[in-house]
């Protein structure tokens, strides 16, 4: 078992990877001093493979688990959906030290944070993520929220973890596309902190995706650590952390202005950092050769990297306009200097990013 520590002064919390992790479930939570009430949130896929050895490692401990179970898919992960949890969280009787646990990917996360952030003014949770952009990216730092139809991720609060578990066994029923989705947030650690990372993975790509067990646990803890780092630095996004959100400004525009049915997060990620490194290109900061580097990654790992014809340029402009990080009207990116190092750009002209949209 690896461990990576968040630290947050007394909302510190350890994110814990490896093999065979889900059985000690309950032994895990059995040290967190919870109320004997802990209900799992899934959705049916996620239940159907692992809800019960979760279940029965959690009763084994001792404690009184229930399961509340919704739909699959991003298009649930809207505040109607949330009020819905919360109605069940009441019906179980939840009091204020029980525990959420969040057995999926980063939907699942993402509300159930969310819920618990809200629920009797917060409750503790405990992030289980099943996905590898789960176990890499969104199970770890705290944001939590839930989609409107004008923008991704535009009502959330900040509710950190008790703990996380990534288990490295669930990923061998991800189906291809899951998986590469995940790939494309390991690939922004590297752009955006980590030269080595991103040259191991244009080294290791056939272990990587034949999940060589070695190198997936390297890949999750590498990118825990980055991130455990930038947010134990800056928990609320008032500067620093803002760097993780390379690739998002774009991706979250093509997100919303698809429905969040055409593409999956990484997949949205994956284009916005290939636009977004080019708009940094095009603003004489990142040199042609990075540049190069980055979009061939992209697509040596099966991701797309291009807006197709019928999405209108100017929409995704729009949305960007209305997107959370933008201040005062001055959309927000965060361009690749090189590979390892970025800077937060707000001076960045429509006429650029229709060019680089283009």
């Amino acid at each position: 078992m690896n461990r990576v520590r968040v630290d947050l002064g007394e909302r510190s919390y350890d994110i814990v990877a490896g093999s065979g992790l889900l059985k000690d479930t309950g032994a895990l939570l059995g040290s967190l001093g919870f109320s004997s009430r802990v209900v799992i949130l899934s959705n049916p896929v996620v239940e159907r493979l692992y809800c019960e050895e979760v279940h029965n490692s959690i009763s084994a401990a001792g404690f009184e688990c229930s399961r509340v179970i919704i739909p699959d898919g991003e298009q649930y992960k809207s505040y109607d959906w949330s009020y819905n949890i919360l109605t069940e969280l009441l019906k179980l009787r939840l009091d204020r030290k029980s525990c959420i646990v969040a057995l999926g990917g980063g939907v699942i996360g993402d509300m159930a944070g969310f819920v618990a952030s809200i629920y009797m003014r917060g409750i503790n949770f405990v992030q289980i993520p099943t996905t590898l952009l789960a176990q890499v990216d969104s199970s770890v730092g705290g944001k939590t929220g839930v989609n409107h139809p004008l923008g991704k991720n535009m009502i959330g609060t900040f509710h950190q973890p008790r703990l996380v578990i990534a288990d490295t066994d669930v990923l061998k029923t991800l189906d291809q596309r899951q998986l590469l989705c995940g790939m494309a947030e390991v690939i922004k650690y590297g752009i955006i902190s980590d030269s080595g990372l991103f040259s191991y993975l244009e080294d290791n790509r056939d272990r990587i995706l034949g999940l060589d067990e070695s190198a997936m646990t390297h890949l999750i803890k590498r990118s825990c650590e980055i991130k455990a780092d930038v947010v134990s630095r800056d928990e609320r996004e008032s500067g620093l952390r803002e760097i993780l959100n390379y690739g998002h400004t774009v991706g979250h525009a093509i997100e919303t202005e698809t429905g969040y049915l055409k593409y999956l997060h990484g997949e949205a990620v994956a284009i916005g950092m290939c636009l977004e490194a080019k708009i940094s290109a095009l603003s004489g900061v990142l040199d042609a050769s990075h540049l190069g580097r980055i979009e061939g990654l992209v697509k040596d790992y099966g991701l797309p990297h291009g807006i197709p014809d019928d999405i209108q340029r100017n929409r995704l402009i729009e949305h960007m306009a209305i997107d959370k990080k933008t201040v005062s009207g001055r959309v927000k990116f965060i361009l690749p200097e090189e590979i390892g190092r970025v800077r937060i750009e707000t001076s960045i002209s429509d006429d650029v990013i229709l060019r680089a949209l283009a």
